[in-house]
């Protein structure tokens, strides 16, 4: 009998994994995941996502052991370990999810397509997700996902081991370079044994504080649901998180509960987690060039380098900013309105492009999902040219998330004897103080890169200058006919008269090159 070939790469379950059952229907599988070196050195590649990569397959490999099929986990680009794995026993079926990511994953894609057909393999591939591949047509995507979160998850069958055993597939360890070497060493831990127990958490809780606490980077580690990364590598299925929100929700209904705003809040996250992602599906090239190319030459490619340092290592000289850089250095997460005032502070008072920001940001984040990342990016910079510009004031945010300045004195202890009134601009303080404060030990606090105020001003001005330019109103309806959500009214988040506005991402998530379709 021959077997079929299962190729894990952001499905890192067994849980509603399509493609794993249908091949186990077929006959035996060989179940594989590659370490594709050539993705790993790319710039948005770290030692953070690598080690939870890695704990995600030594949690899969134990339970694939349970059902009598080795994992096998291989250094080598994609072709190559299929051509190897062929040439020792040749196979007609590959089967995987459908991926979402950066050019270089739809380039492997090709890649593989065309080596499959040389080969005479069929490449079974399956929707991952609430997200469409070749959609033209956004005003379908909406129904689409609905009918894909309802139907019922898949049942495993009974798995049959088949195929050769590969040399070096024993280790999940195998080495790999990265580009960036950095690994925050408070991060999440990966693998599913860990998801499930923090989503029957989360749902236990009913999501309690979930709105009210996600903006404060104080209080958001725990009113969040931590799930991202777990989405992000698939050892939870989008499908499977929607439809156990919508069963406790309908519990908390049966009970004669009031609707709890908490979990409706964070289902509406999930829906627009697959919304982003459609953007990239849609134009890959939004991960590297302005989605309204109109915004072409508005900043400067290279922009400022010290600034850009001084901003990576935080040292700024806004302690709220420089404390979000040091919490998400050491645990690779920080709320979704501490990321946009990252963005915020880089693109408009600093004046840097988005995209070096993004790839330093992309590589600290944990739960990094592309399609989500670079729209998000994008929208914040000001260049979608259908959203309005986000500008965040540092100082502001931090009044307002942080007053009392508890998360800035925990992640900065060089300002930990910075009275209140000063704890936010530090460079304000009275000499005096100053000298105080150096008396006890304290280091000095770096001056404020740029003047804030001044800063602001000019940039929003270029910024919305650049915006009533003629070439660029006019470009803005093809950026809204390709990417702008046109939901029914009817099936849209019923939150905004309830409300305050809320980031249209998944809590973490905190939840995307060319025209030419994917293959």
């Amino acid at each position: 009998m021959g077997y079929g070939v299962v190729w894990f790469k952001r499905d890192l379950r067994l849980h509603d994994h399509a493609p794993l059952a249908a091949a186990a229907v077929q006959g035996p599988v060989l179940a594989l995941h590659c370490l594709e070196p050539s993705l790993w050195a790319q710039s948005d590649a770290s030692a953070g996502h690598l080690g939870f990569l890695r704990e995600c397959l030594v949690d899969l490999r134990r339970a694939l052991a349970r059902r009598g099929v080795p994992l096998q986990v291989v250094r080598g680009e994609a072709v190559e370990v299929l051509e190897a794995i062929h040439a020792r026993e040749p196979f007609d079926t590959l089967w995987s999810h459908e991926e979402i990511g950066v050019e270089a994953t739809w380039s492997r894609d090709k890649a593989v397509h065309a080596w499959c057909r040389a080969r005479g393999v069929r490449w079974q591939e399956f929707p991952n997700g609430g997200v469409v591949r070749r959609l033209t047509d956004r005003d379908r995507w909406h129904g689409i996902w609905e009918q894909r979160m309802g139907q019922p998850q898949t049942v495993l069958p009974d798995l049959v081991p088949g195929g050769p055993l590969l040399p070096d597939s024993e280790d999940c360890g195998i080495a790999v370079p990265v580009h960036d070497p950095w690994e925050p060493p408070g991060r999440q831990r990966g693998g599913r044994s860990v998801a499930v127990p923090l989503l029957q958490a989360f749902l236990a809780s009913g999501a309690s504080g979930y709105r009210r606490g996600m903006s404060s980077p104080a209080t958001a580690p725990e009113a969040c649901s931590r799930l991202s990364p777990y989405l992000t590598y698939g050892c939870l299925g989008v499908r499977e998180v929607v439809q156990a929100v919508r069963r406790q929700r309908a519990r908390d209904r049966e009970g004669g509960l009031r609707p709890n705003r908490d979990l409706e809040a964070f289902e509406s996250r999930l829906h627009w987690q697959a919304h982003f992602m459609q953007k990239l599906e849609r134009e890959p090239a939004i991960a590297h060039a302005n989605m309204h190319r109109g915004y072409d030459g508005l900043r400067d490619r290279d922009g400022n380098p010290e600034h850009l340092e001084a901003l990576m290592a935080g040292q700024t000289g806004w302690p709220m900013v420089d404390a979000s850089v040091a919490m998400l250095r050491h645990t690779g997460w920080i709320n979704f309105r501490m990321r946009a005032m990252l963005v915020s502070v880089a693109t408009y008072p600093l004046w840097l492009d988005w995209h070096p920001v993004g790839l330093w940001l992309a590589r600290l984040f944990v739960d990094y999902e592309p399609g989500i990342h670079w729209s998000q990016i994008q929208m914040q910079a000001g260049t979608t040219g259908i959203n309005l510009p986000r500008v965040y004031n540092p100082i502001k945010q931090a009044r307002d998330h942080d007053p009392e300045g508890h998360f800035v004195r925990s992640w900065l202890p060089a300002l930990r004897t910075v009275p209140d009134p000063w704890i936010f601009e530090p460079w304000r303080m009275p000499d005096t103080l100053r000298t105080s404060t150096a008396e006890l030990g304290e280091p000095s606090w770096p001056q404020p890169l740029v003047d804030l105020p001044a800063a602001t001003r000019e940039a929003k001005a270029r910024v919305f200058a650049w915006r009533a330019l003629p070439e660029v109103r006019e470009g803005k309806a093809a950026v809204i006919l390709k990417h702008a959500s046109r939901a029914p009214k009817a099936a849209r988040p019923r939150m905004r008269r309830r409300l305050p506005p809320q980031p249209r991402k998944p809590d973490q998530l905190g939840l995307d090159f060319g025209e030419t379709p994917r293959p």
